[in-house]
């Protein structure tokens, strides 16, 4: 046996194994990543999509005739459904594989039409089960969401013959016949040119109940008591919309509206309203608040709205007040305002109109409104800036009390209304504005909004909201390079179904388009109030629900981490389901979420005929978050064939 010098340079066998075994490691991991590397490289999908896989509607055309040009189920295997017309032609050159393959258990399902009779089901707002409810203070017609077992596993299809709709501006005066085949407002309403039928198409001339001469006449007649032109009003709320007009025509004074009014007899004036690229959403003043957060709006209107101002101790009213920032207006046209001049077109008696205008008077003297003005057919109060002296008044007005400092005043998700004033946050003089001064349009976008300056919403600080917005400026200019017709007019109705502090609306303001921003109910904190304050809309929304608006009603809907949130929470296939419901033939859908999460999306999606392709993020290959585009496919339910056919 050899004998080892202590001197001798030979390495000991234990000695060996210890030096060899790092080598072989580092030898191993360098080898791994060099190979991820050429992988992810050879993987990288180009920045921009074919034009063909995005730009399915960037000319106005016949989709039934352009369908197999246009879109193709994006599974190999066809999906049976007899009710339907689903385009057949070849598939683009597109990878629909995923490159981040994940081994999972999910089973693959198609999802079939639902029947026909279903193309305009609101599944939150069904008449059929409104009639189960309580007709008392409209509770019938508030949000009655079906119950786990009653919830479709079906598609919702569009209307035979169905087309894109008319790009705005050109949309806000047309829309398709065949899109929402209702001629009742063009009746009932006739005289007061809410709309009119012309041969395959909807015009919309602008009039209104109040507004027989247009709405644009009529804004300028508010324009002469309140300034709408220099960006200090910015959002609007408009309860009782009808078809919208209002809000239509205050978008070129860049004023936002959320116009809202329920299902009821007035078949769909809410799809009008969005199939018009107006916002609007299904809504009712009745024993919930509004899904809005406090002082979010800076002008409410009602014209000839229906709404009983007067009644219930005024609980309208009160939470009109609640969503009206400090030294917001309220406009009231229609009853009673005027009654001497209209009561006998009213049908009314004098002292009926006279004892409603006393009740109103009185309510809003007890909120602390100061009365504008009422000139023409126009009546406007304004809310105080601070509560000082309304706190001092209590003395005098004993009711409404002002609600208890610990109340959440933004809460607007399920929350029964109050009979007390919503508290205005604290000021130190009379001069002040009670929460913060907000700048005026457009720069209130880009500045600090007052919840942050305040320190009312911990956690967030004045460098993270700017970093934020820059963020979503960075992101958005990556979503134009690979959707180039973004800002074509293609889209208009977006949704961004989980907005945080609103940085991707505020990204789009550069685009043709507005944006619904959706805090889901169960977010912490509440980020609304301060999308509001940066001048932008929203709403409050549980996505295991379904959302309160029309089938196909957005061109655009963005999904932000939605499935990461809510996977633990009900079904995510649902979701999709509603997405599907609520998305145009041929809208896109933008998911940013995990690997994991995608994978699961895009096994469910496949089965609802969805074109769709996973993109790398932003930063590039080897961020964990992934984004996936989808594009809804375009397909309709048949057409009726009678018997005389």
């Amino acid at each position: 046996m050899g004998k080892d010098y202590p001197d001798s340079p030979k390495i000991h066998p234990s000695e060996h194994r210890r030096l060899i075994k790092p080598i072989y490691i580092a030898g191993v991991s360098s080898l791994c990543v060099l190979f991820y590397i050429l992988g992810a490289w050879h993987n990288t999908i180009p920045a921009t999509l074919p034009n063909s896989f995005l730009d399915v509607n960037s000319k106005n055309v016949d989709c039934k005739s352009a369908s197999t040009s246009l879109m193709t189920v994006p599974v190999s295997v066809p999906v049976p459904v007899p009710t339907v017309d689903v385009p057949t032609s070849p598939s683009d050159e597109l990878d629909f594989n995923a490159h981040h393959q994940l081994s999972l258990n999910v089973s693959r399902r198609d999802y079939p039409s639902c029947d026909a009779a279903l193309i305009e089901h609101t599944p939150c707002h069904d008449p059929q089960r409104a009639k189960k409810f309580k007709r008392e203070k409209f509770m019938y017609r508030e949000r009655h969401c079906p119950r786990q077992t009653e919830i479709l596993h079906c598609m919702i299809p569009a209307p035979p013959n169905y087309r894109n709709p008319f790009k705005w501006p050109q949309s806000r005066d047309y829309a398709w016949y065949a899109n929402i085949p209702h001629r009742e407002l063009s009746i009932e309403k006739a005289v007061q040119n809410w709309i009119q039928v012309e041969g395959d198409k909807f015009h919309f001339p602008g009039g209104g109940t109040m507004f027989p001469l247009g709405a644009d006449s009529y804004i300028d007649d508010i324009n002469d008591l309140i300034p709408l032109n220099d960006g200090s009003i910015r959002t609007a709320v408009d309860t009782g919309c009808g078809v919208a007009s209002w809000g239509a025509y205050l978008l070129k004074r860049n004023i936002l509206t959320m116009s809202f009014a329920p299902r009821d007899t007035h078949e769909a004036q809410v799809q009008f309203a969005l199939e018009r690229g107006v916002p609007a959403m299904i809504g009712i003043m009745a024993t919930e608040r509004l899904p809005y957060p406090a002082r979010a709006f800076d002008m409410a209107h009602c014209s000839r709205c229906l709404i009983p101002w007067g009644d219930y101790d005024g609980q309208y009213l009160i939470e009109v007040d609640r969503i009206l920032r400090p030294g917001g207006y309220w406009i009231l046209s229609g009853p009673p305002i005027r009654w001497k001049k209209y009561y006998t077109g009213w049908e009314r008696t004098q002292e009926d109109l006279n004892q409603e205008q006393e009740a109103i008077e009185d309510v809003a003297k007890r909120l602390c409104w100061k009365k504008v003005v009422e000139e023409k057919d126009l009546a406007i109060w304004q809310k105080p800036i601070n509560h000082i002296e309304c706190v001092q008044s209590r003395q005098i007005y004993n009711w409404p009390p002002i609600c208890g400092r610990h109340t959440d005043v933004d809460v607007g998700w399920y929350k029964q209304m109050d009979n007390c004033i919503t508290p205005l946050p604290e000021v130190m003089d009379a001069d002040e504005v009670a929460g913060g001064k907000l700048k005026k349009w457009p720069r209130r976008a880009f500045e600090v909004p007052p919840r942050i300056k305040t320190g009312s919403m911990p956690g967030f600080t004045e460098e993270l909201f700017l970093e934020d917005t820059n963020l979503w400026k960075t992101r958005v200019e990556y979503y134009k390079r690979i959707i180039p017709s973004l800002d074509n007019g293609r889209y208009r109705n977006v949704m961004d179904m989980n907005a945080n502090l609103g940085g991707f609306s505020t990204a789009m303001i550069k685009y043709p388009v507005w944006v619904m921003n959706v805090v889901p109910s169960n977010s912490d904190p509440d980020t609304l109030g301060l999308i509001y304050e940066r001048g932008f809309i929203g709403t409050y929304q549980d996505w295991c629900q379904a959302f309160s608006t029309y089938p196909r009603t957005y061109d655009l809907l963005h999904a932000n981490g939605v499935f990461s949130m809510y996977e633990n929470s009900c079904d995510i296939q649902y979701i999709l389901l509603e997405m599907d419901r609520i998305l145009r033939p041929e809208g896109t859908v933008i998911f940013r979420d995990t690997v994991e999460v995608l994978v699961k999306v895009q096994e469910i999606i496949q089965g609802m005929r969805w074109k769709y392709k996973i993109m790398d993020h932003e930063n590039g290959p080897f961020n964990p978050e992934k984004i996936l585009l989808a594009v809804k496919t375009y397909w309709t339910a048949q057409p009726q064939i009678t018997d005389a056919e």
